[in-house]
């Protein structure tokens, strides 16, 4: 039995190429420089099946994409599409964004290394199509299946140092899906897709290099992935930023987390039968108790109704306090009386459900009536603001609350049900559970005069 031989790769710098300038023939100073390559095997020029892996720059120079250096600033705003992250540095401050062709890199791809004094160069304005175009016209040159690709460095995310990645392509296959295909030990593999092309372009830097003065190379021994036709285009490699864990640098996400996070709290009523983590709760009342208070005080107090037989009898005894309200105050017949305390259901259905209290014990004990009252709404004032805290930690744990002022109706029904002391002020009951539907944050309003007075 013949065994085939392991595949090989070779790989060789393209060496010779003068300066590219708007004005010359990219095509045809490529080509010369091609056909003098010398290969170890005593081969000379390129062959069916190589790969010309050509650094981004000389493909701007050669297309004027050149920008005075002291424009760098606006050019860097023109290629952005999204802000990805900032780090301020001694140096200065660098951006990494997302560009119009969804490359996340610093700066936009401007750079002022191996540009002309006094400019700084663009990324290629279509880099797949400009792959598309040199591919054809070298394919033609030298009648043979030729593949290309276009690179530029990138920093790589929780590791050190910079690699070249794709940013245009033709004639290759820049992923090779391997999903379905058995392993070694034969089991299939489910999440393997390997990108060919920016393994390629990567292994060609170890022969080119910004400081090497080789912006050109070729590799060959990997015909297998070169197409007779344009192929795959880079873009195939930018993933989708709806499917990305990771759309911000950790800071901007952080910053646009507290942002967002008030907003993201919407009153929730229908929830799934999802667990809610114990955790997750522990979680909220720890950001409630962080909000402020009056004289140094805590005076935030919530309880969990997890045992469903007490549940029951303080949802039970907030009932009848609430139907004897309606018929003996508001007058209301038994059927008036059934549809409004029907909104109390949204209590029982909730997977979880917290009680919040104001303890005024510590409360300033003046001698009038004015400044007693007075204390008493502090001290309301802070456990209301823990109250919001809790469920905007809710909401940034993926939960859905509804805060329902009922118990606040029945202070000494819910007190004596729940055997607790005098001084606990009802704040409300909260309804806690995983949203049976998404919603989307609340919007904020656009008219703010309605809501602030300047003076």
């Amino acid at each position: 039995m013949t065994t085939a031989p392991p595949p090989a790769l070779s790989i060789l710098g393209v060496a010779g190429l003068p300066e590219i300038t708007p004005d010359c023939d990219l095509v045809e100073m490529l080509s010369t420089s091609l056909r003098t390559l010398s290969w170890p095997d005593g081969t000379r020029g390129v062959g069916n099946g190589d790969i010309i892996v050509v650094t981004s720059k000389i493909i701007s120079k050669a297309e004027g994409r050149v920008v005075p250096a002291d424009q760098r600033g606006s050019a860097v705003d023109d290629e952005t599409v999204e802000v990805i992250a900032v780090k301020h540095t001694p140096r200065g401050t660098t951006r990494i964004v997302r560009n119009r062709h969804g490359v996340v890199l610093a700066a936009g791809g401007v750079d002022a290394s191996n540009s002309p004094d006094g400019l700084v160069l663009l990324l290629p304005e279509d880099p797949d199509a400009s792959a598309r175009a040199l591919h054809r016209a070298l394919t033609d040159s030298f009648g043979i299946s030729l593949g290309v690709l276009i690179t530029d460095t990138l920093g790589r995310p929780w590791r050190e140092g910079l690699t070249d990645a794709v940013i245009g392509a033709a004639g290759v296959t820049v992923l090779d899906d391997l999903r379905g295909v058995a392993d070694s030990s034969g089991v299939p593999m489910e999440v393997t897709v390997r990108a060919i092309a920016d393994e390629i372009a990567a292994a060609a830097d170890l022969v080119k290099g910004k400081a090497d003065g080789i912006p050109v190379a070729v590799v060959r021994g990997l015909d297998r992935f070169v197409t007779d036709t344009d192929g795959s285009c880079a873009r195939d490699l930018v993933r989708d930023p709806a499917e990305d864990l990771f759309t911000l640098g950790t800071a901007e996400a952080r910053a646009l987390g507290q942002r967002q996070a008030p907003s993201a709290r919407r009153t929730v009523r229908a929830f799934s039968d999802d667990q809610v983590p114990v955790e997750a709760l522990e979680r909220a009342i720890g950001q409630a108790v962080t909000a402020p208070a009056p004289h140094h005080t805590q005076p935030w107090r919530f309880v969990h109704l997890r045992d469903t037989n007490v549940r029951d009898r303080v949802l039970d005894a907030m009932r009848d306090a609430w139907v004897a309200d309606l018929r003996e105050i508001d007058g209301l017949d038994d059927v008036a009386v059934e549809a409004r305390v029907a909104r109390g259901d949204l209590l029982r259905r909730a997977p979880e459900i917290m009680l919040a209290f104001a303890d005024v014990a510590a409360a300033h004990e003046y001698p009038d009536e004015r400044r007693r009252r007075a204390e008493r709404e502090l001290f309301l004032a802070a456990g209301a603001a823990g109250v919001q805290n809790a469920l905007i930690s809710l909401a940034a744990e993926g939960l859905g609350s509804a805060w329902v002022s009922s118990t606040m109706f029945c202070p000494d029904t819910v007190r004596d049900a729940l055997d607790l002391p005098a001084t606990w002020v009802p704040l409300g009951a909260i309804a806690i559970g995983y949203p049976a539907v998404s919603t989307p944050p609340r919007q904020e309003s656009a008219d703010l005069a309605h809501f602030l007075f300047p003076r």
